[in-house]
């Protein structure tokens, strides 16, 4: 029969899907398996001692709330005793934020007292798929070899092919631009090895956060699209929003207490029949140059 001891979790702990990592009761990381290294991009050396709110994992909620400062699940289940389970985002190593699925649980002392806490948690971004059809579309040249995303192309065709159906079956879709803001600024600042950094981090913040049917895609330069199938006016609102506060909530650390971030500015419209895809673009366009104006940092949607 094995003994179950720590050599023994460990190994088990090291063999499965999910990350796994414990908390002491001062909120130090005691624990990184080998999942936890794989979702998040820390290796356990640059974990282990640490707070994960030391410009680490800095957890958000889909509004960009940070949880580390108020809402934190591990500490909710150190402080009721009981476990916690949460859909939120974490911030990657490479800058860009992760959706994952975590449970909470603490860790009782001999007198029922939490002396700390674990949480197993789950990458929901599907990337597997994901990577998986990029690949296929590599075949055919819609990549943008950059980011990983569609190309303008893969853009153009799917936007094309949606107003077809609206014009034969009324399908609604509705379509966002985002641009990022003075990202001029980012490569005079830090040269443009980093804005490309820059530019991959937006780019999967932005797959990772709109719905799994939505195909994002490289427009150009600094600019994405995003179009939503099936969609409502609200709903296309609140992907927007979800998009420009999960980007404020990430970034790239540089070393020695730098960071490299950005915004973004997005515009969205509902396609209309008789829609081309210069009108479309144009209306989702406008409001994108009214967020530009009122200060940048914003989402404005409309018909």
């Amino acid at each position: 029969m094995v003994e179950f001891n720590e050599l023994v979790f460990r190994q088990l702990a090291d063999s499965i899907a999910e990350g796994v990592y414990f908390l002491d009761e001062g909120g130090l990381v005691t624990y990184w398996n080998k999942a936890a290294e794989r979702i998040t991009g820390y290796s356990k050396e640059e974990v282990l001692g640490r707070k994960c709110s030391d410009d680490l994992l800095r957890h958000t909620d889909e509004l960009g709330r940070e949880l580390c400062l108020e809402g934190c699940h591990m500490r909710l289940a150190m402080s009721e005793c009981e476990p916690q389970e949460a859909d939120i985002f974490l911030h990657h190593k490479d800058g860009h934020r992760v959706p994952i699925l975590v449970h909470a649980s603490p860790l009782l002392g001999a007198e029922g007292k939490a002396i700390g806490a674990i949480e197993v948690f789950s990458d929901r971004s599907d990337r597997a798929r994901l990577l998986a059809e990029l690949e296929v579309l590599k075949k055919e040249a819609l990549v943008d070899p950059l980011t990983g995303l569609g190309n303008r192309r893969f853009a153009e065709m799917n936007i094309a092919s949606a107003l077809r159906d609206i014009e034969a079956e009324g399908a609604a879709f509705g379509l966002l631009i985002l641009d990022i803001d003075h990202f001029k600024k980012v490569n005079d600042e830090f040269g443009h090895m980093v804005g490309d950094r820059v530019l991959r981090m937006v780019a999967w913040t932005l797959a990772n956060a709109v719905r799994r049917n939505d195909a994002a895609a490289r427009w150009g330069g600094e600019e994405f699209v995003v179009l939503c199938p099936g969609i409502r006016p609200e709903l296309l609102a609140e992907v927007a929003e979800r998009v420009r506060a999960l980007v404020e909530r990430s970034w790239i650390g540089l070393g020695e207490g730098r960071k490299a971030a950005a915004t973004v500015s997005i515009g969205g419209a509902m396609a209309r029949r008789g829609d081309t895809l210069e009108s479309l673009v144009g209306r989702a366009d406008e409001r994108l140059y009214s967020c530009k104006e009122s200060g940048r940092n914003r989402a404005e949607v409309g018909d």
